[in-house]
Formats: C-alpha cells, structure tokens, sequence
C-alpha cells in the first residue's frame, strides 16, 4: 500500500475535514478525496462518515487507525535508518516541549554521546500536539513532554514529578494581576492549573517562555513567578526569593513516549539515559 495513503487518511482524522487536510498535505482537495477512495476500494470498506460539521470515522476507519499509525511508524523508521552515515550504527529522534530542554534534554544529549558515540542523535523542539503527531508517524523515536496523548503504539512512562511553587523577590503582595507578577508559560497542563486557581487574574504584564529566561528575569529586575521547587531552592536559602505564602501549588508530571514495539539495545539505552538524566534532577 501507498504510504501517503495511510498518511492522507491520519491526518484526515486529525483535522476532520478533508479540505484542511489537504492544506495540511499540501496537496489540493480533489487529490485527498481520490487517495482516499483508492484506499476506501483497497479495503473494501468506507472509512469516513462526511456531514456539515466534518468528517468522523466509520467502524472500519476506526478499527484501521492504528493499523495506518504502526505502517508510517516502520517506514520512517526504515527511512531514517537507511538514511544513517557510514560512521554510525542507528538513529535517535527526540523531541520536547521547550521548558523542558534545560531540565532534561540539554543533559541527556551529552550523556547519550559520551555512552553511545555510534548513534546519531537529531533532537527538536516542539509543541505538544505536533511531538505527538509525529511520534505516531514514526518520525520521532521519544518524545518529552507534560501532558500526552495516547496513541496506539506507544508507550508512554512518567520520568519526574514536578512542584511548582510561586515565589518573589520580595515579601509583599505578588499575585497574578500584580504588575510584578511574570507569567512562565509551562505548558498546556500548567496554564489549564492556573486558569481554574486564579479565574478573575487579569492579563499578565509580562507573558516569558521558555522557563530559564522567566528566572533570570526576576532575580535581575525584580518579581514573582511559578517555577519548579528544586530550582528555586538555593536562592530560596540566600534570601534572594521568597516562597509566596497561601498561593496553590501545582504538580505537574513529565512524561516519556516512545514506540513500546522497539527492542533494540541501543535504542533501550537511550531511555535509560533518560530515566538516569531524571532521577538526578529529581534529587536536587
């Protein structure tokens, strides 16, 4: 079968409709719509239901979907294998969402050089929905992120549990709301957190992404902001932040997704590291 066929019908079941998809694919409608009637006569059964509100899957369509996710998976595998230079044995894709490179990822990688120096590593940032997508495609071998989806296929395993706590560089008033107040954009589970603990907080006046700058920011000019404990500490302990007292505390866990097929030793290494890489950070 024509992987783009497999692909065309996936990203139709993300997007719910066949012309969005087709902008997706960069393809015009009339070549989604003939692809998918090819891979409708190849199966022998209708996939989609098609109304004015969208597209659904039929009982057939549902039960191919991860059938359609496990063949794109193997042949980005394959691709990217075949794709691997002569001075090295495999491949490892990774993706995370941006707060969590400095945390995990930017330690992982010098770790997976020094211990497996015969792989290739292509390491991305990305947002949670796209990581996901392209772990089900098979684009990316581990994914990195706070709240997952699952998907047929993968697996996927809690690495850290964090404590955010809301803390300032002074001792004084420093809510959401207050001009001091700088809002460290954690990612989608943290902003649902916030949103349902201070539901009438007005915009903040200062919106930081990733993470580490948010830090920096404060203790340099001053403010409040959530930021994981562990990080918080040592300048906790010198006086230069203060934890803000009778503020929520969030805990947000970090996961790792991978494919749960794939068994080779060096691929079982590379998330070892990062189990290794987040029992340390969640020590400190």
């Amino acid at each position: 079968m024509d992987v783009d066929l497999a692909r065309t019908f996936l990203t139709i079941t993300e997007t719910a409709n066949f012309g969005k998809a087709a902008k997706a694919l960069n393809v015009t409608q009339s070549t989604v719509s003939a692809r998918i009637k090819t891979l409708e006569e190849l199966l022998g059964q209708p996939l989609f239901l098609r109304s004015k509100t969208g597209t659904t899957l039929t009982t057939a369509g549902a039960k191919f979907k991860s059938s359609a996710e496990t063949m794109i998976r193997v042949w980005e595998q394959a691709r990217q294998q075949v794709g691997i230079p002569s001075d090295f044995q495999s491949m490892i894709s990774i993706g995370g969402e941006m707060t969590l490179w400095d945390q995990l990822l930017m330690k992982w990688i010098p770790w997976m050089r020094s211990s497996l120096p015969d792989v290739a590593i292509r390491a991305e940032v990305m947002q949670a929905d796209s990581l996901m997508q392209r772990l089900a495609e098979g684009s990316v071998d581990i994914g990195v992120l706070y709240l997952p989806s699952h998907r047929s296929g993968l697996e996927v395993e809690i690495l850290l549990d964090e404590e955010l706590v809301m803390v300032s560089t002074s001792t004084g008033t420093a809510t959401p709301g207050h001009r001091s107040y700088v809002f460290v954009d954690w990612g989608t589970a943290f902003r649902l957190d916030h949103d349902n603990a201070f539901p009438n907080a007005d915009t903040p006046a200062l919106t930081v992404t990733p993470s580490h700058f948010g830090l920096n920011y404060i203790l340099e000019n001053g403010g409040a902001g959530y930021f994981p404990r562990r990080l918080t500490e040592r300048a906790v302990s010198e006086g230069r932040l203060h934890q803000v007292p009778d503020t929520p505390q969030f805990h947000h866990r970090v996961h790792m997704i991978y494919d749960s097929d794939r068994k080779d030793e060096r691929f079982n290494t590379a998330l070892q590291g990062l189990r290794f890489v987040a029992a340390r950070e969640g020590e400190h």
